[in-house]
């Protein structure tokens, strides 16, 4: 079983995800941009990792610093949420 989890998304979906994780023990890690510091998800974390500037594309879209965020705080699998990470094969493959 993981210990820890980083959650690649951030809303409602996330907070679900945060939440099943709770449920099953496992710690969660939220990533952020500066625009999110302060949304639900973050604050529902057991972490939060600040990402980048508020603009997807420099923040939840840039997958090497999703993978650099997990790899440092030790998270032993990414759940990519919903959306645009979820269905892409870069992604699983970093």
């Amino acid at each position: 079983m993981f210990e820890k989890v980083l959650v690649a998304n951030r809303g409602e979906i996330a907070i679900r995800v945060m939440r099943a994780l709770r449920e099953m023990g496992i710690a969660s890690v939220a990533v952020y941009s500066e625009a999110d510091r302060d949304a639900p998800h973050v604050r529902y974390a057991d972490e939060a990792h600040l990402l980048g500037p508020p603009t997807p594309a420099e923040s939840y879209l840039a997958i090497p610093k999703i993978v650099e965020v997990a790899q440092k705080v030790g998270a032993e699998a990414v759940h990519p949420g919903y959306g645009r990470r979820a269905d892409k094969a870069d992604f699983a493959r970093a």
